[in-house]
């Protein structure tokens, strides 16, 4: 969720508000992004990730092993792995979860990012070779962080667990599999260490985020164009019993992939724009989810942004306009329930 200024603050404010004040005010932040979502009518919420410096950085809270520093390009924070990964503090998520459970008897959502994902963004050929000569070895390391992570998110009660995966998704891109020796491999090296955070631990219910960086078009970043089929076969390996998959991206495909993947696989349908500015009403929402219902079951079918609201510490997006989006979102669901009677 978008961040208003006074969360951003309590983030990354240099002031002299003591540790109690901050975590009473980050608390009453949730509060109320809670209560947003609420009485916007969305079944399944989540805190907005407001107590994270960033979606993907939150792995520096788990284990040691990071140097936390800023972005010189565009002052974002910027986290780059500089020596062996070892855990630091297991449960940072996890009592995010614990807290939303306190306030509210809607269902939660969880959010990690995928190993794969932090490899990408966090392993840099200067400054993390001394610890991490390979950086497949880094994101190996990632493993049992987050698998740790997961199984206490378990224990917390989450009720869906969700893996952010925008690295495997770039495989969708023909530009992007160009710049692979093996494109399939390096897919399949993703999936692989996914299934290794999932696996045997237990029966929670995991979802993969296949993110196309929608988030990214408040900040100028490039879409990645091409259809899911090109990761189809990696699609049907995960582990995983949803998937999130952006389709207002321009460039995104058609709905018709929908047709070869497993069965029992639900599908969290990117069916609201997260562009900022742009507020799909919801019969244009409901219209996008008839057109995947004529291809698979639409009980299969869970309503979903394409990706999250706020793209990135640095973006200014209004949290009014969320509100407005998840309220479409909710109203397009209230529509599609009568006609097709779940």
């Amino acid at each position: 969720m978008p961040r208003p200024d006074f969360v951003k603050d309590l983030i990354f404010g240099d002031d002299e508000v003591s540790a109690e004040d901050r975590q009473n005010r980050m608390d009453a932040a949730i509060r109320y992004v809670v209560a947003l979502q609420e009485q916007a009518g969305i079944d399944v919420i989540t805190d907005g990730e407001w107590r994270r410096k960033s979606y993907i950085g939150v792995i520096a809270e788990l284990a040691h092993g990071f140097e936390l520093s800023t972005n010189p390009s565009d002052g974002r924070p910027m986290t780059v792995v500089v020596d062996k990964l070892s855990p630091k503090t297991p449960g940072f998520i996890a009592r995010e979860i614990q807290f939303v459970q306190s306030i509210t008897s809607k269902k939660i959502k969880a959010t990690v990012p995928s190993p794969a994902l932090l490899g990408e963004r966090m392993w840099d050929p200067d400054k993390s070779s001394h610890a991490y000569p390979d950086r497949d070895d880094f994101v190996r390391d990632c493993v049992p962080i987050l698998r740790r992570e997961v199984e206490l998110l378990i224990e917390a009660g989450a009720d869906i667990i969700q893996i952010d995966d925008p690295h495997l998704c770039l495989f969708v891109d023909s530009e992007v599999r160009a710049g692979y020796d093996d494109p399939d491999k390096a897919a399949d090296f993703a999936v692989e260490v996914v299934n290794g955070i999932i696996e045997g631990t237990g029966d929670a219910k995991f979802a993969e985020h296949l993110c196309r960086r929608a988030g990214g078009r408040a900040r100028g970043e490039v879409g990645h164009q091409g259809g899911f089929d090109a990761i189809l076969d990696q699609l049907n390996r995960l582990k995983v019993d949803h998937l999130t998959m952006e389709f207002t991206t321009p460039g995104a495909g058609d709905f018709e992939v929908l047709k070869n993947l497993r069965e029992d696989l639900e599908i969290g349908l990117g069916c609201v724009d997260v562009t900022p500015g742009q507020i799909d009403s919801s019969e244009v929402i409901a219209d996008r989810v008839r057109q995947a219902a004529n291809v698979i079951d639409p009980k299969r079918i869970t309503l979903n942004p394409d990706c999250g609201f706020a793209p990135g510490s640095g973006a200014t997006v209004p949290v009014d306009e969320a509100y407005q989006k998840l309220r479409n979102e909710a109203a397009a669901a209230a529509i599609l329930r009568k006609e097709f009677g779940g």
